[in-house]
């Protein structure tokens, strides 16, 4: 389906980035994945990538708080591989606090990773993506694009803005062949889940499982946890050509947790 593609995904070392690189590698387009983590288990996901479908993959070090060394990323990944024809914006962290006990330089990081670093991808990848009058930019918000959460002012706002620039480049780009989308996932296992629960925990003054319970799973209907697959999944379909008339749009993927 993607054969001969290109992909660039960030954070996608390990959760909901890796899942979604498998996805594209597995229907035949090539990988940069990016990330922090354990350097041979990075090196072991790369070259797992390549064995397990046949197609290059590509590791990027590249600091999402840091324009130049993303502008390099989707530079080199051209280099590489010819061009990058889809983009996906899945870096993300989370930190819970009340307002005014919010860290700034949180705050900063957060909006820097999760929304910023979005648009100095795009902004680098657009003008190729143009060029060749094909291209897939994917970007991972959340239900929290959609609705707010005590405790979670940066990530809310992140988010809610990743749906807003989302909006904005696909009106830009939308006679180009290029589709720009965000996918909303409600509570999806994963690492970046598991790490906010202790926090929560302390927030909230709540044992694990009433976090995972009252909390985390309170907002879904289906009181289950999004899996990474079900991600991976939504966005290789927006890649398609069956999607090239899918854009500007915000799709939930959250067990009915904003069908209220």
């Amino acid at each position: 389906m993607l054969k001969g593609k290109s992909a660039v995904v960030t954070g996608s070392t390990s959760g909901i980035g890796l899942a979604i690189a498998k996805a594209l590698a597995g229907a035949g387009a090539n990988v940069t994945i990016n990330g922090f983590g354990d350097k041979a288990a990075i090196e072991t996901e790369r070259a797992g990538l390549e064995k397990s479908f046949g197609v290059k993959a590509a590791y990027s070090a590249a600091d999402m708080t840091k324009p130049d060394e993303i502008a390099n990323m989707i530079k080199t990944a051209e280099k590489t591989f010819g061009a990058v024809d889809i983009l996906v914006n899945n870096a993300g962290i989370q930190h819970v606090a009340p307002i005014e006990d919010f860290p700034i330089e949180k705050w900063n990081q957060i909006i820097a990773i999760n929304l910023s670093a979005a648009f100095h991808a795009i902004r680098a990848a657009v003008p190729g993506m143009k060029a060749r009058k094909w291209g897939r930019i994917v970007s991972t918000a959340s239900a929290h694009s959609l609705v707010a959460s005590p405790f979670k002012s940066a990530y809310v706002t992140a988010k809610h803005g990743l749906t807003g620039l989302t909006k904005t480049v696909a009106l830009e780009v939308a006679t180009f062949g290029i589709t720009a989308n965000c996918i909303s996932p409600g509570y999806v296992w994963t690492p970046l889940v598991e790490k906010q629960i202790p926090d929560t925990m302390k927030a909230r003054g709540l044992t694990e499982e009433q976090v995972k319970r009252d909390v985390l799973l309170a907002a879904q209907p289906t009181k289950e946890f999004v899996t990474v697959e079900q991600v991976a999944s939504l966005a290789l379909y927006l890649c398609g050509d069956e999607a090239a008339q899918i854009t500007g749009a915000n799709l939930s993927i959250d067990g009915g947790w904003t069908a209220e």
